[in-house]
């Protein structure tokens, strides 16, 4: 099988990843925060242990780190905690439908939702214009899950900061593939995914959020702390992560970091290659329409023309054993915008455990797809 669905989730887990797997269930079931004795004591300092790694990867010294169950939660834990009626928010067309739907939500109850219409790489230089008196909140993805475009949030930043409007970056598809600095981004508030590019098992994501900031809690119950009290605490972190967080999946994430940490310049290097090659490959092939802009990061898009996305990628699957994602990828405004609303589109998404030899196999097979068209 040759697997080119890491977008969803990354399919190589390394040594590392596995082995704290197995240490965790053998040594770490207990519940962190809860109780005394000293295996709580012991899964609570791994648990602390991990948040330090994340600050330290993203560079958010001075950040709080969320666990959550995935991204999707930890998006909806940022919006939910930070818009109210009368609130306005502005988003791109290149959003997940975890923030699109939160917002179409929001906008039952009074929140104004304004979703600019533009190259993702050109929102920074329009968002300004679409700035209110009260524009609480901007959010966009950092990579577009459909098309790998980037965008640049560093000058998104530097606006919001001006402004004195919240920041909210989705980081699904950039972490673990792009250097990342949070803080010199003047981004307020950072959900990520585990089970992706930062090599975890799933069942764990996060929000990284900006010292200071206030926000609303998403879920209601047991954190640990203040247990007399009746109404829900909204002290950092555990205010915001009630009931038992999933430790198993935790210590995975702590170890996919730090092996990251520790291999990133490597890492960098081959997918920036194999990402320059197969954007080369793919021009070549007949009939084939590529959505993707020359920067897109690791994430690829095309259609042969006037052919159902999902007929490509099942002849891909059963003749050729090779694994894409085909449809809307849960990002409908995009495929508006690229007229593939009706067809789909077939994704490509390479990690860098992906090789040279794979990626020819794949245009080998998109060479004898397209003379049967």
């Amino acid at each position: 099988m040759i697997y080119f669905d890491n977008a969803a989730t990354s399919l190589y887990k390394p040594q590392e990843v596995k082995n704290a797997v197995v240490y965790a269930i053998n040594n770490l079931t207990a519940n962190p925060g809860r109780s005394g004795h000293d295996l709580s004591l012991q899964v609570s300092n791994m648990v602390f242990e991990t948040r330090e790694v994340l600050k330290k990867f993203f560079n958010a010294e001075n950040y709080n780190v969320i666990f959550t169950k995935n991204c999707s939660e930890a998006l909806n834990l940022a919006i939910f905690g930070t818009l109210k009626n009368g609130d306005h928010v502005i988003t791109s067309c290149y959003e997940h439908n975890s923030v699109l739907r939160p917002l179409k939500e929001l906008e039952k109850n009074g929140v104004e939702v304004s979703i600019i219409d533009c190259d993702l790489k050109d929102f920074h230089k329009v968002l300004e214009e679409n700035i209110r008196g009260n524009t609480k909140l901007v959010i966009t993805t950092h990579v577009s899950n459909v098309t790998g475009d980037l965008t640049d949030i560093k000058s998104v930043g530097k606006i919001c900061k001006l402004h004195g409007i919240r920041y909210l970056v989705d980081g699904a598809q950039s972490s673990g593939h792009l250097r990342i600095d949070i803080c010199n981004s003047d981004v307020d508030m950072f959900a990520f995914a585990g089970h992706k590019g930062l090599m975890s098992i799933t069942g764990v994501g996060g929000l990284i959020v900006k010292n200071g900031l206030k926000l609303k809690p998403l879920i209601y119950g047991g954190t640990g702390t203040e247990s007399k009290n009746l109404i829900q605490p909204e002290d950092f972190p555990e205010g915001f992560e009630a009931g038992t967080v999933p430790t198993i999946s935790i210590a995975s994430l702590k170890s996919g970091v730090e092996f990251l940490i520790k291999n990133f310049s490597k890492i960098e290097k081959i997918e920036e290659n194999l990402a320059k090659y197969i954007k080369n490959e793919l021009k070549n092939i007949k009939f084939l329409k590529i959505y993707s802009n020359i920067d897109s990061k690791n994430v690829f898009c095309f259609n042969f023309e006037n052919v159902s996305s999902n007929k490509i990628a099942d002849i891909l699957n059963e003749k050729y054993n090779i694994c894409v994602r085909a449809g809307l990828h849960c990002a409908p405004l995009v495929h508006k915008k690229l007229n593939t609303l009706q067809t789909g589109a077939v994704r490509v998404s390479l990690d860098f455990f992906n090789t040279r030899n794979e990626i020819d196999k794949l245009i080998i097979a998109l060479k004898e797809i397209s003379l049967l068209l």
